[in-house]
């Protein structure tokens, strides 16, 4: 085989990682000019006309902002996940996610600049009649408001990426530029669809998978460049899981995305099905590509792992990503077929929700009826499947994993899918008592289920500790429960104050409000009350390691203190006689026969009731677990009263017949 000089290598790799994003952004702004006169989104409007640079510079800096979005966030969770906390590599890619920002701020101002002019059809000016125009549009306005936040956060990763140098840095980047996809996921098409809460969760995923994808490639290239042949084979194995899981995830919420604004019928028929049917196709040559190349690559020898591999087949993948980006740019540009299911006369639950009531809620529907949500679905999925591998796993080199703790975790995510995906998450916004059995069963009931499986414990057994001064899965998941606010959260005094004091902190102030009127709102009140059960359970009777264990008494202490709060907290609802919500479960009228106060009377009764099964389970469990430590603790004492020959019964024995003296005396 023929030896290659190592500094012409290096110079190869080093144009490879300058010229990736030269390619991206070549393809992309090609094929957004191309594929926007081809589809007629750059015709002159019929009123209000913006002019030809509006028009046509309108989706050249939507794809711009969108390419440098991607390779800031995709380039920061790259570093945070693949490279060595010393080498130069992540500096390097440190650099060219900052570089990104500050494109995205450029790219980003000018999309917002032009999406202003492109809807009011007003004239470019600098007169302080524009400027109140451009301000009233950017904070009363939703989609000025996406915009607006979404700048702002790409302006905190500009600043911070030329200030940070470690992979603590690059997480904070990765979780920062993920949340600003957040604004974006609520805006455009995802929030006109009468399915808005699977319309936002399939683009949220959608851009989360997108941007880690594309974004991540031009950091191996960047990465790649100047980095020895063993290194060039771990990152491109670690960027490969991250695409993996990148290309499930948007083809899962890709096809969800679509499903939901178009029917199969009218894929062909109409210009926003086109779109579709083109994005498919390059989604599905690049799946190919990419698994054809990598898993030839991967299954090499690190030897054979050259530049003149893989730079010129990265480089071809990137260019089909840009013409993925330009589809992307043209179909959030192009309207989906107008809705068949307008009604003249909504009734309260549409104008509310979006939909009419479902049918009413017999014994059968309990498990007939279902709402499924993407996002939570994915979730269960992961959970489940990542937990049998590891099992799996374990079992394969020789090691035992308790069969009860894999059941008690499956069946808590069972029911966990139950919760938000079942007849409970379709039913939730129409009657406030199936709401309060949700948030029931998600605080105390799963959290009972999951916290006996000890998943912590199971991944440090499973994955292997990286040896490259790298941060894997295994390195994060440490670091993460051994930080000063895990500490601070998991202490059980403050779980348990969490725990109880969330009910009243959630039901009476606006977070209750916002958790049904709002789609984010509710996936922030499910995280939180299921994050704040399993602490509090992982608080009492959890198996994997952590920083604070209360002795068993205190532990019986709280579970009864908590089960009053939760009491007092049912009388309250049932004694009470105005709505929580008037504006919402009031303005649903009388449901299936039941008034909106007497149905919170029933929530009020659940709350109370309900949490007695979990306590009783509960306090089972720490009674068990008191006798086993208490016949450890005795078997303890015994070997070591064994291996000193019985001296303490001795001393004891002693003791107590001084002890008889002093009293005869």
């Amino acid at each position: 085989m023929p030896r290659l000089n190592p500094v012409n290598l290096n110079q190869k790799t080093s144009r490879a990682g300058f010229g990736a994003p030269a390619i991206l952004v070549g393809a992309t702004v090609i094929s957004v000019l191309v594929i926007a006169s081809l589809v007629g989104i750059t015709n002159p409007y019929l009123l209000g006309d913006p002019g030809d640079l509006v028009r046509w510079g309108l989706p050249v800096a939507k794809a711009l902002t969108s390419i440098s979005i991607a390779v800031a966030v995709g380039g920061s969770v790259f570093a945070a996940f693949a490279l060595s906390e010393s080498s130069q590599q992540l500096r390097r890619v440190l650099g060219l996610v900052a570089s990104a920002g500050a494109a995205w701020v450029l790219f980003g101002s000018v999309s917002f600049l032009f999406t202003y002019l492109s809807i009011t059809g007003t004239p470019l000016a600098f007169d302080s009649q524009f400027s109140a125009g451009l301000e009233l549009f950017a904070t009363q306005i939703a989609l000025g408001q996406s915009q607006s936040l979404n700048l702002a956060a790409g302006l905190v990763v500009a600043t911070l990426g030329f200030m940070v140098r470690t992979i603590k840095g690059a997480l904070w980047l990765s979780v920062i530029g993920l949340a600003s996809l957040v604004p974006l996921a609520v805006s455009g098409h995802s929030a006109g669809t009468s399915g808005h809460a699977m319309a936002v969760n399939s683009m949220g995923m959608h851009l989360v998978a997108v941007v880690i994808w594309v974004g991540g490639l031009v950091a191996l290239m960047a990465a790649w460049a100047g980095s020895s042949v063993d290194e060039r084979h771990r990152y491109l194995k670690r960027y490969s899981t991250l695409a993996l899981v990148a290309f499930v995830l948007t083809a899962v919420s890709g096809a969800a995305s679509a499903l939901i604004r178009i029917s199969v019928d009218e894929l062909f028929g109409s210009m926003y099905g086109q779109l579709v049917v083109a994005k498919v196709l390059a989604l599905i040559v690049l799946g190919c590509f990419g698994a054809i190349y990598r898993l030839k690559l991967i299954g090499a020898t690190a030897a054979d792992l050259k530049q003149r591999v893989l730079v010129p087949v990265a480089l071809v993948e990137l260019a089909i990503m840009g013409v993925a980006v330009a589809l992307a740019t043209a179909l959030a540009r192009t309207g989906a077929p107008a809705p068949t299911d307008i009604v003249d006369d909504p009734s309260p639950a549409r104008i509310l929700t979006g939909s009419d009531l479902p049918p009413e809620l017999t014994a059968d529907r309990w498990f007939s009826e279902w709402r499924f949500d993407l996002v939570w679905t994915t979730i269960c999925v992961v959970a489940a499947v990542g937990y049998v591998w590891g099992v799996v796993r374990l079992r394969r080199r020789g090691d035992v994993w308790s069969l009860a703790r894999t059941a008690s975790w499956l069946t808590g995510i069972a029911l966990l899918f139950y919760i938000t995906n079942g007849a409970i998450n379709a039913y939730q916004e129409y009657l406030f008592s199936v709401h309060m059995i949700g948030h029931m069963i998600l605080s105390m009931g799963v959290p009972v289920l999951l916290v006996p499986g000890a998943p912590v414990t199971l991944l440090l057994r499973t994955v292997a500790k990286r040896t490259d001064e790298s941060w894997g899965v295994r390195e994060w998941v440490l670091w993460a429960v051994h930080t000063p606010f895990a500490r601070l959260v998991s202490h059980p005094i403050f779980a348990a104050v969490n725990f109880a004091g969330s009910l009243v902190l959630f039901y009476f102030t606006p977070a209750f409000s916002w958790s049904v009127h709002d789609h984010l709102g509710h996936q922030w009140m499910t995280v939180h009350f299921l994050i704040t059960g399993y602490l509090f359970v992982q608080a009492i009777v959890g198996i994997d390691p952590g920083p604070h264990r209360l002795p068993y008494p205190v532990r019986l202490m709280l579970l009864i203190g908590t089960l009053a709060f939760h009491a007092f907290f049912g009388l309250a609802l049932m004694d009470g006689t105005a709505l929580l919500l008037p504006e919402w479960y009031g303005a649903m009228g009388r449901t299936w026969g039941s008034t909106p106060l007497a149905d919170q009377h029933d929530g009020g009764a659940i709350a109370w009731g309900i949490g007695e099964l979990p306590t009783a389970v509960l306090t089972i469990i720490v009674s068990v677990q008191w006798a086993r430590a208490d016949i450890r603790e005795s078997k303890r004492l015994d070997r070591a009263s064994d291996r000193s020959g019985n001296q303490d019964l001795e001393e004891y024995n002693a003791m107590l017949e001084r002890l008889a003296k002093r009293k005869e005396r």
